[in-house]
């Protein structure tokens, strides 16, 4: 590959980079996000408890968060081509697999296991590589490739429904997974991008004068033997252990609203029809959301951890108060403020996990953070089945979900101050002392 290469393009190709893992989100994350329509069909297939089916959920994020590690390794290793690809496949044989409906176990292991393996392989290198095409643009590319999972899941809350309706769950699921071949045909655009890890840590090298340096600048444009390590050593840095722990928080939060969002609306007794629109609210205004937090991120206004703070801070508040709604109008309009305050909180998180750690060990640092994660995805859609049977009541999953949310806006504002004391520290270090002049010059400049 060129050398011109080696530099971020932060344009040309790297928009068809973006278009594809806007497909790949969609085709990943909002089916996720609308799996929520399966859940009551499958309880009362299997007549299992509200705990019990949410593990379906529950091994399908934690897997895909486990997972994050091994994928990030295997496209530091190969590219992240090949591991969207495989992605793409894992994810059709979870669903294909999970039409057979043998017994909860068996969704345990298919839509479970297989579909979360299959959305971690696709998810992490297709949001990654994005971040390795662009550097100034990096929030807004984030941003419009995060999109595509409320963009996608906008049509799929209806269609999904209208799926099930025409041919059951278990048809669904089937067709579902036909779709989500397409994540191949994306990976297949993704261009590997010369030496990307170590874009911004060579970039003053490559502007030295041309001499005898240029020569030695050439050969190092191959990606050199420390881009094929992964970096576990980033667990030891206090930056990123604070951010992983904001991140396991919240993920224990962010999977809980839209698993339960669909039986809640059942228990006020709102149509089917009109529950299924609510997701398509959900994904509207998070994709406006999405956009309009990486336009004014892009603008670099405001720090990203504090806009990060700001979002976090506000649909925590959003959760308290959507247990309110007692009819469809009000639970869509609180549904419309959280998921605009959640794209927001999407649209930078990933941006501030680059900020935090550098761009050279940015695919390990996505790799961990995912990884460690999983915890917090793990253990929340269960815990909130947990609370929720023993309340009997659907809003207290969502209570449990805005307190955990204000816990870790917490982590954030520490995570700030630490970087704020390490900036200063700097600054003190790197302060030119003043030149102090001998002191027959200084007896001179008095007598005069």
């Amino acid at each position: 590959m060129h050398a011109k290469d080696s530099n971020p393009p932060d344009g040309g190709y790297g928009w068809v980079v973006v278009v594809s893992a806007f497909m790949v989100m969609g085709l990943t994350a909002a089916v996720l996000k609308t799996f929520g329509l399966f859940f009551v069909e499958i309880q009362q297939h299997f007549d299992e408890l509200a705990s019990t089916t949410s593990w379906i959920t529950s091994v399908t994020i934690a897997i895909f968060h486990l997972g994050a590690p091994v994928a990030s390794s295997l496209c530091v290793r190969y590219s992240h081509r090949a591991v969207v690809i495989t992605g793409g496949l894992l994810a059709f044989s979870g669903m294909a697999l999970g039409f057979l409906g043998l017994s909860m176990v068996w969704m345990y292991a298919t839509t479970g296991f297989l579909q979360g393996l299959g959305i971690s392989f696709s998810w992490t290198p297709a949001i990654s590589i994005v971040s390795h095409y662009f550097s100034k643009k990096r929030a807004l590319a984030n941003a419009i490739a995060s999109a595509g999972e409320c963009a996608f899941a906008f049509t799929f809350g209806p269609f999904f429904q209208w799926l099930i309706s025409q041919y059951g769950w278990k048809g669904a699921l089937l067709i579902i997974g036909g779709i989500q071949l397409n994540i191949c045909v994306c990976g297949v655009l993704m261009r590997p991008l010369a030496n990307s890890c170590l874009l911004e840590a060579s970039h003053s090298e490559t502007e030295t004068p041309p001499g005898n340096g240029a020569s030695r600048i050439h050969k190092e444009d191959k990606p050199p033997v420390t881009h094929k390590t992964f970096n576990w050593m980033l667990v030891r840095r206090p930056e990123f252990v604070l951010y992983a722990i904001f991140g396991i928080l919240a993920a224990m939060s962010f999977f809980v609203p839209p698993l339960f969002l669909v039986p809640l609306s059942y228990s006020l007794g709102i149509d089917e029809s009109w529950t299924a629109s609510l997701l398509s609210i959900l994904a509207m205004v998070d994709f406006a959301g999405r956009l309009l937090c990486g336009w004014y991120a892009n603008l670099h206004v405001t720090k990203t951890v504090h806009l990060l703070t700001m979002t976090i801070t506000l649909i925590s508040t959003s959760l308290m108060l959507l247990p309110l709604a007692n009819n469809y109008l009000s639970l869509a309009i609180f549904t419309g403020f959280y998921g605009f305050f959640f794209g927001t909180t999407v649209a930078v998180h990933i941006t501030v996990l680059a900020d935090v750690v550098g761009m050279p060990d940015f695919d390990s640092a996505l790799g961990l953070f995912m990884l460690i994660r999983s915890t917090g995805g793990f253990v929340g859609p269960p815990l909130a089945g947990l609370i929720v049977d023993m309340a009997g009541d659907y809003r207290a999953g969502f209570y449990m979900a805005g307190a955990t949310l204000v816990l870790s806006a917490g982590f954030l504002v520490t995570l700030d101050q630490l970087q704020q004391r390490k900036e200063k520290g700097s600054q003190t270090n790197i302060k030119p002392e003043k030149p102090t002049l001998p002191y027959s010059s200084l007896h001179l400049l008095k007598l005069q």
